[in-house]
């Protein structure tokens, strides 16, 4: 697909754009490209647009946008932004103050793209027709009608999760279109159901055998024991993983504490080294520690998220009223038609490939290390 036809279309069928409303584009040096394609796209919708070029530093972590471009937060706010930076750990905090900046108002929208790359636009889950967006956009409002009056629900995986959290008057919602009650902002791409689970109710073991937000793939599970929520000991074969896990969930008090649940929905979605994509790979979930306050019912101020995503789910939900619906079998939603599941099983032999490339080029001198949180 054409760059900016991929993003006309998010911003007109995600993010509702119309014409003369008013853009700005904050867009990281390394990701100019990207920013040409939306500055493209919005223009063919008629919106005034401001591109704003962010420079980077390898090694340099920002905490703050520059002076300069305050304005923008504040006198000279826009119709919608879009946030198009890369998406290293170390500048997590620094994205959710961004964040928090432009959403502080509750009515301006925000397509937040962190680690977005070119080729997302092209072939991969931002690669979506109008027609692909309300498809999507439906399959989630199936999914969230078939969530109501979810009190637990409960997390397997062949790799080791076994995981329980309550959900109790808390609201799932979707990421693929804007909601105008409350403004939640979105990733684009988009493709994702989710929920703030209840803080203190993280129960039991994840292990995470796909990729982690801020890092990438995976060569080797990574193991992470929960107790009443927060972090208690995690595990890894690789010692740089388990070193930027561990500072990650060391930002603040409320870092190692579960802010979010999530399904991928999105069946363009692929199993790349960015993580704003694969964590929408429909059949899989994702689980985060950290930051949740624009979420439904979200208690969680940390000033980091981290996700971690893994494959083959089976996800039983519980109702109020004591029934019991699984709602994922091994990855495959219950709704899927024969050809979804013979697609998502020709995408998971593609993830199994993967995965057994990047074990074969580790390292095979690595310990298991832990740490206790």
């Amino acid at each position: 697909m054409r760059p900016a036809e991929a993003a006309k279309n998010a911003l007109k069928c995600v993010m509702e754009a119309k014409k003369n409303e008013r853009l700005v584009v904050f867009c990281d040096d390394v990701r100019a490209e990207v920013g040409d394609a939306f500055n493209e796209g919005a223009r063919d919708l008629g919106l005034e647009t401001n591109l704003v070029v962010l420079k980077t530093s390898g090694g340099v972590f920002r905490n703050q946008l520059p002076a300069e471009y305050l304005p923008f937060l504040t006198t000279q706010r826009p119709d919608i932004y879009i946030n198009l930076l890369r998406g290293i750990r170390e500048e997590t905090p620094f994205r959710i103050s961004i964040i928090h900046s432009e959403t502080s108002d509750h009515k301006t929208r925000l397509g937040h793209c962190p680690g977005i790359t070119m080729d997302m636009l092209t072939e991969g889950a931002l690669a979506l027709t109008a027609k692909e967006h309300r498809r999507m956009q439906d399959f989630a409002a199936k999914l969230i009608k078939d969530l109501e009056d979810t009190a637990a629900i409960e997390v397997t995986n062949p790799a080791g999760t076994d995981l329980t959290f309550r959900v109790d008057n808390r609201a799932f919602f979707t990421d693929t279109k804007i909601d105008w009650k409350t403004m939640k902002w979105m990733n684009l791409p988009t493709g994702e159901v989710i929920v703030a689970p209840v803080e203190t109710s993280l129960q039991g073991k994840l292990v995470c055998d796909l990729a982690i937000g801020g890092i990438g793939p995976l060569n080797t599970p990574f193991a992470i024991d929960v107790e009443d929520g927060a972090v208690r000991v995690a595990s890894s074969e690789n010692d740089d993983v388990r070193r930027r896990v561990a500072e990650s969930l060391a930002t603040d008090n409320m870092a190692k504490v579960v802010g979010e649940f999530a399904f991928g929905i999105n069946p363009k979605a692929r199993f790349v080294e960015e993580f704003l994509e694969a964590e929408k790979i429909k059949g899989t979930i994702h689980i985060a520690f950290g930051d949740n306050l624009d979420y439904p019912s979200g208690k969680n101020n940390s000033a980091n998220h981290m996700d971690f995503l893994i494959s083959s789910p089976t996800v039983r939900v519980h109702k109020s009223n004591n029934a019991v619906v699984e709602m994922l079998s091994k990855g495959v939603f219950r709704f899927w038609s024969n050809q979804e599941r013979q697609l998502r099983e020709g995408k998971a032999n593609i993830i199994r490939s993967s995965k057994t490339t990047n074990s074969a080029a580790a390292s095979m001198s690595t310990r298991k290390k832990t740490f206790g949180l």
